[in-house]
C-alpha cells in the first residue's frame, strides 16, 4: 500500500535529511507525481536555500500567525515552486523556514505543533506524496510530525555513529508512541556498516546545477549509482513503486546493488 505522508528524521544532526528530502521529491516528481516538502526543522532553516526569491510568508508564520494574518491561513500561502519543477513530469513545492529568534522560539510551542498537524493534513489532502524534513526528536514540532504522518523514515549517516544514532532514534519515537518505518543509510559506501538500513544512498558524484537536484534532469548520471539509490529510497520511504527507467551500469561504473543493506541482498 502506497503512502502519502512520511516523516523523514535525521537521527543526528548534520545527517543530511534536508538534501535527501529534496532529492526524494525531486525523484517522485520526475515519475509524475505531485509532492510537497514541509520544513520542520527551524533552527537551520536548510530547506529555505532550495528556493529562490523572498518567503513571506514562511512555514514559522504559518503556525503562528501575526497580528494582520490570523493562523488560519491556508498552507497553499507558505508554498513555493521548487526551481526544477518545470522540467519534471510531475510537481515539487516546498513550505520553507525562515525566521528571527523571537518567532522561531514560538514555533515550538505546543499551540503551534498542533497547527503543523493541520497543516500537515491539508497538505495529504493535496499531494500524493508529503515529506516532513525533520530534526531529531527532541522538541514540539518533530514530535508533532512523527505522531502525525503516515511513516516515520530515519535518516542516519552510514557509519558506527549512525548505527548508534539509529537506536537511540528508535527509542525517542517510541517514547512518543509512534514506530520507525524505515531507515535510509545516507552518504553510503559499499560495505557501510548500517546493514540494518531499508535503502542507503551514496554520497553523489555529481552536484546540484543552478537549482536541480542531482538526481534528476540532464544533470543526472545513472551510471553513478546515485539516482537509482535515491529511487529505491523514495520507495522504501513510502512503500510505493515507481515507473523510473535507469540505464545498466557498465562493466567499471560503480553498481548500485552493493549498496543494498543485508536484509535486502
Amino acid at each position: 500500500m502506497t503512502h502519502s505522508t512520511a516523516a523523514l528524521v535525521g537521527a543526528t544532526g548534520g545527517a543530511g535529511t534536508t538534501r535527501l528530502a529534496v532529492e526524494l521529491g525531486a525523484t517522485l516528481a520526475r515519475d509524475g507525481r505531485e509532492v510537497a516538502i514541509l520544513d520542520a526543522a527551524f533552527d537551520t532553516e536548510g530547506l529555505a536555500r532550495h528556493v529562490s526569491g523572498r518567503i513571506d510568508p514562511d512555514l514559522t508564520k504559518l503556525l503562528t500567525g501575526e497580528e494582520s494574518h490570523p493562523d488560519d491561513r491556508p498552507l497553499s500561502d507558505g508554498l513555493r515552486e521548487h526551481p526544477a519543477t518545470a522540467d519534471l513530469a510531475g510537481r515539487l513545492e516546498l513550505c520553507p523556514a525562515r525566521a528571527p529568534f523571537e518567532r522561531m522560539a514560538r514555533t515550538k510551542t505546543a499551540d503551534a505543533a498542533q497547527r503543523f498537524e493541520t497543516l500537515l493534513a491539508e497538505a495529504d489532502a493535496e499531494y500524493d506524496h508529503v515529506l516532513v524534513d525533520t530534526p531529531p526528536v527532541a522538541a514540539n514540532q518533530a514530535v508533532a510530525a512523527v505522531t502525525t504522518a503516515e511513516q516515520v523514515a530515519v535518516v542516519a549517516p552510514a557509519s558506527e555513529r549512525g548505527v548508534d544514532a539509529v537506536q537511540r532514534t528508535r527509542g525517542r519515537v517510541a517514547d512518543v508512541g509512534a514506530s520507525v518505518d524505515a531507515v535510509v543509510a545516507n552518504r553510503a559506501e559499499p560495505e557501510h556498516p548500517l546493514r540494518s538500513a531499508d535503502a542507503a544512498v551514496p554520497e553523489s558524484e555529481v552536484t546540484s546545477v543552478e537549482g536541480v537536484p542531482a538526481s534528476v534532469g540532464a544533470n543526472d548520471d545513472p551510471e553513478a549509482g546515485f539516482a537509482p539509490a535515491v529511487a529505491h529510497a523514495a520507495e522504501a520511504v513510502f512503500d510505493a513503486e515507481l515507473g523510473l527507467e535507469f540505464e545498466d551500469p557498465g562493466l567499471l561504473d560503480f553498481d548500485p546493488e552493493e549498496l543494498l543493506p543485508d536484509a535486502l541482498s
